[in-house]
C-alpha cells in the first residue's frame, strides 16, 4: 500500500486529463460562437421589426423615423454637426465629463473603500452619508448642486461624481470585508506591515469586486449624462438629445441615444477584458 506511484502509472491518467481540457476548448468556442451569433440575430431581428413598423406606417416618422433617415441623419451630423457644433465634440464633451467623474471616484472611492474595511470608526461615519444619498435619484439633487455650485462644468462632473461614487465605495468595502482572514493572520504572522498587508493581501483580495464597481458605476454614471447636461450646457450628447427633443427632432434624439448605448457597450467590453486580464481567477466577468 505503501509503494510510491511510478511515473509509468502517472502518464495515463495525466494524458487522459490533457485530452479530456483539449477537448473542451472547442466546445467552450462553440459555445461562445452560438452566443455572439444569437446576440447578432436578435440585434438583426429588432432592426427588422423597426424598418418593417415604419414601412408600413404603423407608427408615424415623428414618433419613430425609419432606420435609413436615422442613418442619413447621422451622415449628416458628422458632417454638419448640431447647433453650431461637430458630433464629434458634443461626443468629446461627454467623454471629458464621465472621465474625469470617474477618475474622481476611483481615487477617492477606492481608499475610502478600504480605509472602512480597516476602521470601524471610519465605516461609522462615512458609511450612513452614502447609504443615505445613493437611493436618492441624481434629479433629485440636482437642483441643490446648481444653487451651491452655479451651472459651470464643475456641477456637471459633480453630478456624474456622485453617482459613480456610490457603486465603486460599495463595491470596495464590500470586497475588503470579505478578505480571507487566514491570509491576514499568516502575513502578520510573517511580519507584514499594516501598509504591506494593504497592498499585497487586501487590495489583490477585493479587486475583484473593485472592478465589478467600476463597471456599474460607469453604466450609473452614462445614465447620469444626460441630467447632468440640462445644466446649460452647450455641449454634449445629452445636451443634443435634450434640445433635439425639445425640437421634436426624434432621429437626432435616436443617433444622441444610439452613440451613448455604442460608446458605453465598448467601455463595459474593455472593463471586462481589463478585469478578465488583471483578476484571470475570477470568473464572473
Amino acid at each position: 500500500m505503501n509503494r510510491p506511484i511510478t511515473d509509468t502509472q502517472v502518464a495515463p491518467h495525466v494524458e487522459v486529463a490533457l485530452q479530456t481540457t483539449t477537448k473542451k476548448k472547442p466546445k467552450v468556442l462553440s459555445l461562445r460562437l452560438n452566443t455572439l451569433l444569437i446576440s447578432a440575430a436578435t440585434l438583426l431581428g429588432v432592426l427588422l421589426i423597426w424598418w418593417l413598423i415604419t414601412t408600413l406606417g404603423w407608427i408615424k416618422p415623428l414618433f419613430l423615423p425609419a432606420p435609413s433617415t436615422v442613418l442619413a441623419r447621422f451622415l449628416s451630423l458628422s458632417s454638419d454637426g448640431y447647433l453650431g457644433t461637430s458630433l464629434w465634440q458634443h461626443t468629446g464633451a461627454s467623454l471629458r465629463r464621465i472621465s474625469l467623474a470617474l477618475l474622481a471616484a476611483i481615487l477617492i472611492a477606492v481608499p475610502t473603500g478600504i480605509a472602512i474595511g480597516q476602521s470601524r470608526v471610519i465605516r461609522g461615519i462615512i458609511d450612513p452619508l452614502v447609504e443615505f444619498y445613493r437611493p436618492i435619484p441624481p434629479l433629485a439633487y440636482l437642483p441643490l448642486i446648481v444653487i451651491w455650485f452655479g451651472i459651470g462644468e464643475f456641477s456637471k462632473i459633480l453630478l456624474i461624481y456622485l453617482a459613480i461614487f456610490a457603486p465603486i465605495f460599495i463595491a470596495t468595502s464590500t470586497g475588503v470585508l470579505a478578505v480571507d482572514q487566514k491570509k491576514l493572520l499568516a502575513a502578520k504572522s510573517l511580519g507584514a506591515t499594516p501598509s504591506q498587508l494593504i497592498r499585497y493581501v487586501v487590495i489583490p483580495s477585493a479587486l475583484p469586486q473593485i472592478l465589478t464597481g467600476i463597471r456599474i458605476g460607469l453604466g450609473v454614471g452614462w445614465s447620469t449624462l444626460v441630467a447632468a447636461e440640462l445644466i446649460a450646457a452647450t455641449q454634449g450628447l445629452g445636451f443634443m438629445v435634450q434640445s433635439a427633443a425639445q425640437l421634436l427632432q426624434t432621429d437626432v434624439v435616436i443617433v444622441g441615444i444610439l452613440i451613448i448605448a455604442i460608446i458605453a457597450v465598448a467601455l463595459e467590453l474593455g472593463l471586462r477584458a481589463l478585469q478578465k486580464r488583471l483578476v484571470p481567477w475570477d470568473h464572473n466577468p
